[in-house]
């Protein structure tokens, strides 16, 4: 009986097991993996990843698989094995953004939306999906290194320290007579700037940047018109673009979303109905049918997200916008704290280090002085020893001078005996008050140098004792210094206290939001000149070193762009000048 029970449990755990199956999802810096059940549709999956990565903005992203030799997405409303996916486990699916915003400034809330927008974004121009022309790709360069490295330290970002990394594509490097150092110069030069953005401020201004490039967030079919003219349709967030084969930046037409009503397809054909009546509608050949209903995923995804912006959020973007706004104001006032801190932490080192080093001229000084007082005690052993030597010449000279006298006395007494001895005696005599006179005015000379060392002896002395009295009060004053400076001047690195910070937003009147307004689009104007500022300066600097026969068909056509002044945006309002009707026109003839 137990023996029948365990298989009956055996094959219920395998019958379980049969209805699941297991999904590799991979984005673009990660892998995951997840068991699903064999009824699971797209959305079930996509709901299951995204709260994993804790990502609401669903709506941007989905899955991407491959089809033989080309791409395909996974349907939301369909199942996952109903899908032309390998069927061998785990089934490997790419995580993606399939639709891309207008403006990400304005329109990516979460900051995990935000970054995985940046990588894809990122992996995009330097796998060359992307045209990035070379000042642009060196400014992009730089706002990347600081998204990984935060703000740039000249102590710890030595050079070579990008050395390992991948920045910029592999055609830029390949156009000029550059070095790895050369261009990690010009990098780090730009990183420099950016001091004080986070992870967050440099990822948007990524973003920023790369949105404005003629080819990002553009999916590219080949088509035909009813001429039969082989031609590329351009699929994007602001409408339906048409290029020729061999120039994918600069669009022959455009047709915005707001001007189209409806699209179909039958077989090959598709058919654009526009919103204006009195133009008919046009159709285009799809050059492979494999990928029409892809065409006509994305077209239906962007035109909903495009009439979706122009409507009034709904509670869920409202409530997300609320919380960001909230969560991006902590974080600010954070950093802000953080910085107090650190400049205070910086301050209190900066007393440290001065009082340090006066303690340290301090000791120096008292060691001057110690060594002052050694030479005088050494100055007036000397003055002692000469003023003794001299006294004692002074008293041996004062015995010769008795002497001398004692003998001039002798000889004044024998000098009478005879005229002859008497003269004799008297130049004698003569010779020997000479001597006498000479033998005291040394005496005296000796005398008065005793005295002169005496008192240099006695300033010696006093010296000394000046010394001394200064030696002790320099040590006096260093301990008060020592004492003097307080025991929390120097934080502890958990010494801070945490503020409780409260946020209340409140609704504003129409004139103030539209004074916010004005002031943002003066904010952004000047943001925008200076940074063509700054491109245009970074194409002087390389400009010289470029390699001309290394220029690729779409630097070509990119520097006519820009000879003409033409811009991504300033083409787009050009074609869209023209009446539908004549755009249409203009398709078919061409």
């Amino acid at each position: 009986m137990a023996s029948v029970l365990s298989k009956m449990g055996l094959n219920t755990l395998r019958k379980k097991q049969a209805k699941n199956f297991n999904v590799r999802i991979t984005t673009v810096d990660a892998d995951m993996e997840f068991s699903c059940e064999t009824k699971w549709k797209g959305k079930d999956l996509l709901d299951l990843v995204c709260r994993a990565l804790g990502l609401r903005e669903t709506w941007f992203f989905g899955f991407q698989y491959d089809v033989r030799d080309t791409i395909a997405w996974i349907k939301m409303d369909k199942k996952i094995l109903d899908h032309d996916v390998s069927m061998e486990e785990p089934i490997t699916l790419h995580f993606r953004a399939k639709f891309y915003p207008e403006n990400a400034e304005e329109e990516l809330v979460q900051d995990i939306t935000q970054h995985l927008f940046f990588l894809q974004v990122k992996s995009n121009i330097l796998e060359e999906e992307i045209y990035c022309p070379p000042e642009a790709s060196v400014l992009l360069a730089s706002y990347a290194v600081q998204a990984k490295y935060g703000d740039y330290d000249p102590n710890f970002h030595r050079p070579g320290f990008l050395a390992q990394e991948e920045l910029l594509p592999k055609r830029v490097i390949n156009l000029y007579q550059m070095t790895a150092e050369m261009w990690e110069e010009r990098i780090t030069a730009c990183y420099a700037e950016h001091r004080g953005r986070t992870r967050e401020d440099a990822e948007m201004e990524y973003l920023k940047i790369a949105q404005d490039l003629e080819m990002y967030g553009i999916h590219y079919f080949p088509i035909r018109n009813k001429k039969g003219t082989d031609l590329l349709l351009g699929v994007d967030a602001l409408g339906l673009h048409i290029y020729n084969p061999d120039n994918r930046l600069t669009p022959k037409c455009s047709f915005p979303w707001n001007e189209i009503r409806n699209i179909s397809y039958s077989d090959r054909e598709f058919a654009i109905k526009p919103l204006d009546k009195k133009t008919e509608s046009f159709k285009f050949i799809s050059s492979k049918l494999k990928v029409n209903k892809l065409i006509l995923q994305l077209c239906m995804g962007n035109h909903d997200l495009f009439m979706r912006r122009r409507r009034v959020d709904t509670l869920e973007v409202q409530q997300m916008k609320a919380q960001a706004r909230e969560e991006r104001a902590r974080k600010r006032a954070e950093r802000q704290r953080l910085e107090r801190e650190k400049r205070l932490r910086e301050a209190a080192e900066r007393a440290r280090d001065e009082l340090e080093t006066r303690l340290m001229q301090l000791q120096d000084e008292a060691h001057m002085a110690n060594d002052a007082l050694l030479r005088s005690e050494e100055t007036a052993d000397l003055l002692a020893e000469k003023a003794q030597i001299a006294e004692e010449e002074a008293k041996l000279l004062s015995l010769k001078a008795s002497e001398a006298e004692a003998e001039m006395q002798r000889i004044k007494m024998t000098a009478i005996r005879s005229e002859e001895e008497r003269r004799v005696m008297e130049q004698k005599m003569l010779e020997a008050e000479m001597m006498a006179i000479k033998m005291a005015e040394e005496s005296e000379s000796r005398v008065k140098e005793a005295d002169q060392l005496k008192q240099d002896l006695q300033e010696a002395r006093e010296s000394e004792r000046r010394a001394k009295h200064k030696l002790l009060e320099i040590t006096s004053q260093s301990a008060y210094s020592r004492s003097s400076v307080p025991s929390d001047a120097v934080p502890p690195d958990r010494n801070f206290s945490r503020e409780n910070l409260s946020f209340d937003f409140k609704d504003t009147d129409m004139k103030r939001l539209s004074m916010e307004i004005e002031k943002e689009k003066v904010e952004y104007m000047e943001k925008s000149k200076h940074l063509q500022e700054q491109l245009n300066q970074l194409k002087t600097e390389i400009e010289s070193l470029k390699l001309k026969e290394r220029e690729t068909p779409l630097d070509v056509l990119h520097n006519d762009n820009t000879e003409k002044g033409t811009s991504k945006q300033s083409n787009f309002k050009k074609l869209t000048l023209q009446s539908t009707k004549n755009r249409v026109a203009y398709f078919e003839e061409l």
